[in-house]
């Protein structure tokens, strides 16, 4: 399940949310109460995989030059 960031803007604190992607757009509780929050962007989305491999540099074929 997805971890969603938001701020309060009320008391300015940062929390996560883990809830499905179909209720991604939801509000959410500030833990002190307030309902007056945000989401966040951060950047664990748009990074894509953690630990995905990295292709070689160089070698390989159009990387390495091998294609006409």
């Amino acid at each position: 399940m997805p971890t969603y960031e938001f701020r309060c803007r009320a008391c300015g604190t940062t929390f996560d949310v883990n809830r499905p992607m179909s209720a991604a757009a939801d509000p959410a509780q500030c833990p002190s109460g307030h309902d007056d929050t945000v989401k966040l962007l951060t950047m664990a989305g748009l990074a894509g995989r953690a630990g995905a491999p990295t292709p070689p540099a160089g070698g390989g074929c159009c990387g390495g030059g091998c294609c006409g």
